[in-house]
């Protein structure tokens, strides 16, 4: 990350930090909506991968999913056709 990049992000982030303040925001919930975004965010970008958000988030696999568990945050990948139906599927064509 260029210098450049690291300044306009330290701005963006006092910012931030100006209007969680001017908010009334205490210290542990601007934690808890940081925390949660980037959480929610690592899913997304995984395909719902755990290990790979755990990776992406720099936390150990069993941190994230005690962690998803505080924030009620289901990172369960989109649900596919069941093995069944595919099989029924293969055994009706063969006959």
């Amino acid at each position: 990350m260029s210098k450049d990049e690291q300044a306009r992000m330290k701005e963006s982030f006092d910012a931030l930090v100006d209007y969680l303040m001017s908010a009334g925001l205490f210290l542990e919930q601007a934690v808890e909506i940081l925390e949660k975004s980037m959480i929610e965010r690592s899913l997304q970008s995984t395909g719902a991968n755990q290990s790979e958000a755990a990776k992406l988030l720099g936390i150990h696999r069993n941190t994230l999913q005690r962690k998803m568990t505080g924030y009620e945050i289901d990172g369960r990948r989109p649900r596919r056709k069941p093995a069944a139906s595919v099989q029924r599927r293969a055994v009706r064509r063969r006959a």
